[in-house]
């Protein structure tokens, strides 16, 4: 018994096999078509069967399939043949098709009627569709242009709008093609109140916040730079912005706005990073979004490099929560600036890397408001002292300095990496002994940044930085390290060290020896332009040339500088590594300063 049992089982399996293997699979050949249409037969025929009765369905539904795939694509003449290869392993069937002349369209007949007859939004809409006179006709391109005009209605809120005429007119005999198109917008809806839920600050700073009045016409683009601006304040764990389509009275649209509180109001972050200009760096922030209910909110880094540094920023908002804010910092900074180089004997020229120290203190209240047009507008005063080392005496420069500062950024996308946008930024600050500062002084800064891509992978880059001191000559050995200008590191004259370049002061150490002391000079001029070709999506290569220097009066002497870069597009930014090399305004060096520079981060 057991082993007919056994008998009859493998007598199963046995016929289970024969049958999974005289299953017969389908291949099919299309000739004749471009790759358009033969993607549109194949997406029209289905899948490939699997078994005999679905290749059976399969044959038999050929017809009118590949029918509606011609006539979908506006080949409304085509014709095809097909031959079927019959075997026990695979079956062929063959299509051999003749496209002929295809329909092409005439004109389109779109009417909109109601309120968005007005509406230029719409007539936009059709300068950029991708349906336009003279094309082929494709009628899945047809059905997208009527989805997406209605989304574009919804999102300017049409809600009672729809189509009461959708019509192609086709004409056989010349091969033409007129879309009718009627639409109806009705009455547009308008944004009423808006409520905030669940803010853990007052409702009227959230109320800044809102880009429309009650009564606006409705637009999506208000509801999402309503999210935006929640979002930018940091505030909130969740923002859910919400028209209330289904509550609208008299075609008033109430948005509701839900607002989850973070659970932790404390953040704190570790970041780790590097350039040649602050070497391994490693940084620690605590943020405080919410302080009180006014709105109040502070930062707080500590970061250890070669340049240690302590900053806090306590922001207080006043008329607006983002763009009319109160900023109160503190900082602390173990500075190295400038070089110190000594005579060598041997080879007879000045040698040296060392850097000049300062410990450099800063305190500083600036209200800063943001203008419609991006512009940033700053006004405030600053309090700064320095403890410094220069020709071996210790000095202490104290300087109280209210200033202004107006600045703008506009990129060409979101991304870390831009492919085109500019920066420009002015500075004018003085101090004077009568406010608590050493000397007299005025200063004053611009910078410039300019990036445009062409033909997808080549990219320019171009800066400028000025600047000037207007101070006394006799004043001027009093003013700090801190308010001199130098030049050379990675933002700078590349191929040099940081700070490294600007006017020199002689003199002689305990040893007798003769010293050159890099200590800044009152004006600055410096630019660079830079080429990078994209590989690919990741990587790029670079080929720059930056020029300038720091220098007192009439003594400028620009430095010059050249050389090349691989760079790698990650999510964090640009990890940039280049190599430069000085070519020009170094002939007191016997052999010419190069130096790998790597940086992280993005260019704007």
């Amino acid at each position: 018994m057991i082993f007919r049992t056994a008998l009859l089982l493998a007598a199963s399996l046995t016929l289970v096999s024969i049958a999974v293997s005289a299953d017969e699979n389908l291949e099919v050949v299309i000739n004749g078509a471009n790759d358009a249409l033969t993607a549109n037969i194949r997406a029209h025929l289905g899948e490939l069967p699997e078994d005999a009765d679905e290749r059976s369905s399969y044959l038999f539904s050929v017809k009118s399939n590949i029918t509606k795939a011609f006539e979908s694509l506006g080949y409304y003449h085509a014709s095809y043949t097909e031959s079927l290869q019959e075997s026990e392993d695979e079956w062929q069937l063959t299509l051999n098709v003749t496209p002929g002349e295809r329909i092409t369209i005439k004109y389109i007949d779109l009417q909109v009627l109601g309120d968005g007859v007005e509406d230029s939004a719409f007539n936009d809409y059709l300068q950029k569709a991708k349906l336009s006179p003279g094309q082929g006709l494709n009628h899945g391109r047809y059905e997208s242009f009527k989805s997406d005009f209605q989304s574009l209605s919804l999102s300017r809120g049409y809600f009672d709008g729809r189509f009461t005429r959708t019509e192609i007119e086709v004409n056989r005999d010349i091969n033409e093609a007129i879309i009718h198109l009627t639409y109806d917008s009705g009455q547009r809806y308008t944004l009423g109140e808006v409520t905030f839920i669940g803010s853990p600050v007052d409702v009227e700073l959230l109320q800044t916040l809102i880009p429309f009045e009650p009564g606006a016409p409705y637009s999506s683009t208000g509801i999402s730079q309503l999210n935006r601006s929640l979002l930018e304040t940091g505030y909130f764990a969740n923002i859910k912005v919400i028209p209330q389509i289904d509550k609208a009275s008299n075609r008033q649209v109430p948005v509701k706005v839900d607002l989850t509180q973070r659970p932790h109001n404390h953040t704190f972050n570790v970041g780790v990073g590097a350039s040649t200009d602050t070497g391994p760096r490693i940084r620690l922030t605590w943020r405080t979004p919410v302080i009180n209910h006014y709105g109040h909110h502070q930062e707080t880094s500590i970061e250890y490099s070669n340049r240690p540094k302590f900053q806090s920023v306590y922001t207080i908002p006043l008329t607006h929560a983002l763009d009319d804010q109160l900023k109160i910092s503190a900082e602390l900074q173990r500075n190295k600036y400038g070089l110190i180089q000594t005579f060598d004997d041997q080879s007879q020229e000045f040698e040296g890397s060392k850097q000049l120290e300062s410990d450099y203190y800063r305190l500083g209240v600036f209200r800063q408001k943001r203008w419609n047009n991006a512009w940033i507008f700053s006004y405030g005063i600053a309090g700064s002292k320095e403890n410094y080392t220069q020709q071996g005496d210790s000095r202490v420069g104290t300087f109280i300095t209210p200033g202004v500062t107006l600045s703008q950024t506009k990129r060409g996308d979101a991304s870390l990496d831009p492919k085109s946008g500019y920066r420009q930024s002015y500075t004018l600050s003085a101090g004077d002994p009568a406010l608590g500062s050493d000397v007299r002084i005025a200063r004053l800064t611009s910078s410039f940044k300019f990036i445009e891509t062409f033909f997808s992978n080549h990219r320019f880059v171009a800066r400028a930085d000025l600047g000037a001191n207007i101070v006394d000559d006799n004043d001027l050995p009093s003013v700090i390290p801190s308010l001199r200008f130098f030049a050379g590191g990675d933002n700078s004259i590349r191929g040099f060290n940081y700070n490294e370049l600007g006017p020199r002061v002689d003199s002689v150490n305990d040893d007798g020896v003769a010293v050159k002391e890099t200590v800044g000079g009152r004006y600055l001029a410096v630019a660079s332009v830079e080429y990078q070709y994209y590989w690919n999506e990741s990587w790029r290569s670079a080929l720059f040339v930056d020029s300038g220097n720091a220098f007192n009066n009439t003594d400028f002497t620009p430095v010059t500088s050249a050389g090349t870069g691989i760079h790698w597009i990650t999510p964090i930014g640009p990890i940039k590594l280049d190599v430069g090399v000085g070519v020009a305004g170094v002939d007191d060096r016997k052999s010419r300063p190069w130096r790998i520079h790597i940086s992280i981060g993005s260019e704007l």
